[in-house]
């Protein structure tokens, strides 16, 4: 994530070779790749920005989406509300954009997600992944929930 002397946001995927384009310059992604947190990098125009690790917050409501997003302070109060904690079983019934899915997944929890749309389905898999990595449990379905589950031993239903 970079951040400019305004305050203004911008998460970036880095690729090598490629570049971020603003109206405060160019930023080469290589110039951001092994920085550390805290560093600052200057565009093209010599307007420094800050490299920063982006926060859940920040994926969330800067993430690719289809669906309305949950943003960050609902995403909380659900997770309290519903108790959701380590190791728990959970079934989302309509995953949309996945902002709820990767709140519950940082917590520990387990997944199993139904979803009506495919390319819902797609984007919420491919926002999890980029922002926590494919080593979660994470089981989407296409189909809709109330057509029946699979499994019924479920702790907890968002």
């Amino acid at each position: 994530m970079l951040i400019d002397q305004k305050d203004r946001r911008y998460l970036i995927s880095l690729r090598p070779g490629a570049s971020f384009h603003t109206h405060a310059g160019i930023v080469q992604h290589d110039d951001i790749i092994g920085c550390v947190e805290g560093d600052s990098v200057d565009g093209s125009t010599g307007r420094p920005f800050l490299v920063l690790r982006p926060m859940l917050s920040d994926v969330v409501l800067k993430m690719p989406r289809g669906a309305q997003v949950i943003y960050p302070k609902d995403l909380g109060a659900i997770l309290m509300a519903a108790d959701i904690g380590p190791g728990m079983k959970v079934l989302e019934a309509g995953i949309g954009s996945g902002a709820l899915s990767m709140t519950i997944l940082r917590a520990g929890a387990l997944i199993t997600g139904y979803e009506i749309r495919e390319d819902f389905a797609q984007r919420a898999k491919d926002n999890v992944t980029a922002m926590l990595g494919e080593d979660v449990h994470y089981d989407i379905h296409i189909r809709d929930v109330t057509e029946g589950i699979d499994g019924t031993d479920f702790d907890r239903v968002v």
